[in-house]
């Protein structure tokens, strides 16, 4: 491993993707390391299931049902991250089932608008991670949500050097394709800082996790050539809810 494979501000540079934080001004050249600094990206998302996992641990000690703290934990995470990967499996729904050609899903998925398509994957992707959420937390309480949280972004990098980008602009171009080794210390790092939460059960919970993506992965690349920052979103939102069931059905 050469020595600038990782740098300190490859964190903040995740963090400052993937999240609504407050954090400090990174100067422009920083930037430059965007596709290294995928390695951080369960970090980020750490950063962001921490809160939601200490609230949902608070409402659950003080009584409330598992299914509000559920809610709570949501609500946090969709505020810390401005609700980034929502919005990209919205706009996923809507272009690679809304056009009947590459060029014409891609301009989709580019609308801001909102359509029948992507409503009805929010309403579906809230039902299922609300609804697994609060089966969880029963039968394991709070803190694998910082484990599915780590693993559902390590999922984005293995995307983005998988997959040529699919336009010749917007976010995914601007980070770049990573290389293989910040992909594979990305998925190395969630997985072995989600054993200590959910123990031998990271291994299965990973293994439906990629093949979401995986499978995600394939469908945009036959539907749009390859992957945008909205498919990246999307992916998160596919392998966090494989996550949810999988480890579901492992603790039940």
């Amino acid at each position: 491993m050469r020595k600038n494979d990782i740098q300190a501000n490859d964190v903040l540079l995740a963090l400052v993707l993937l999240t609504r934080l407050p954090l400090p001004h990174l100067p422009p050249q920083a930037f430059q390391r965007q596709a290294k600094a995928v390695w951080a990206f369960p970090l980020a998302g750490l950063a962001v299931a921490l809160p939601a996992a200490l609230l949902a641990a608070l409402a659950l000690a003080a009584g409330l049902p598992a299914a509000v703290a559920a809610g709570l934990a949501l609500a946090v995470q969709v505020l810390l991250t401005g609700a980034m990967h929502e919005d990209g499996l919205a706009d996923t729904a809507d272009g690679l089932w809304g056009g009947f050609s590459r060029e014409r899903r891609l301009e989709i998925m580019k609308d801001s608008r909102t359509g029948a398509y992507g409503v009805i994957a929010l309403i579906l992707g809230f039902g299922l991670r609300w609804t697994a959420l609060a089966a969880l937390l029963q039968v394991a309480g709070p803190w694998p949500l910082l484990a599915l949280a780590m693993m559902s972004r390590a999922v984005m990098p293995a995307l983005m050097a998988a997959l040529p980008n699919a336009r010749s602009a917007g976010l995914s171009q601007t980070v770049g394709r990573p290389r293989a080794l910040p992909c594979l210390l990305a998925a190395g790092l969630a997985v072995f800082l989600s054993l200590p939460l959910i123990g031998a059960a990271a291994f299965g919970t990973a293994l439906a996790m990629g093949a979401a993506a995986m499978g995600l992965g394939a469908l945009a690349r036959a539907k749009i050539g390859g992957q945008t920052g909205d498919i990246l979103g999307a992916s998160q939102q596919m392998a966090e809810i494989a996550g949810l069931l999988a480890l579901l059905a492992i603790c039940s």
